[in-house]
């Protein structure tokens, strides 16, 4: 899929991660955290990879991008990811700080930011990044649809 604008670097690296993912019967979905301006760490969906349920892309990202800076508070920090997060990598990304998410297509059924549980508007989250969404979207999308029509 093309856009009217080229995507920025840490979406279209995602978009590629979410790519790898798939090659490894992965569900598609690729992120990367992002300090400064440069990329700290980045994954692909992997549960079935990792034999671990929680390794979803942002989870693995997040812990990656902890131990490569030394230390678990991300403050400063952008997580960029092909699909909208799920409670649970919501809660991870409160708890990590992280500055912005940049999500790339809603997830109606699973996420837990604009739909479900909308973990960064309730009043116990204590954290609550900018979120936007939207970025990279058609091909999040095209990704995800490709790799469950093959499923099925």
């Amino acid at each position: 899929m093309t856009s009217r604008w080229p995507l920025p670097e840490p979406m279209r690296r995602a978009l590629d991660l979410a790519a790898a993912a798939a090659v490894h019967d992965a569900v598609p979905i690729g992120a990367v955290v992002v300090k400064d301006g440069a990329i700290v760490a980045e994954a692909h969906n992997g549960p079935r990879e990792c034999h671990d349920p929680t390794a979803h892309a942002e989870i693995l990202a997040i812990r990656a991008a902890a131990q490569a800076l030394g230390r678990d508070r991300l403050d400063g920090c952008d997580l960029w990811v092909t699909l909208e997060p799920c409670a649970m990598c919501a809660g991870a990304i409160v708890h990590a700080r992280i500055a912005r998410v940049y999500y790339a297509a809603p997830d109606p059924k699973g996420g837990a930011v604009e739909h479900g549980a909308r973990v960064f508007d309730q009043p116990t989250a204590l954290h609550r990044p900018e979120v936007y969404a939207g970025l990279g979207e058609a091909e999040a999308a095209a990704q995800l649809r490709s790799f469950f029509h093959q499923r099925r």
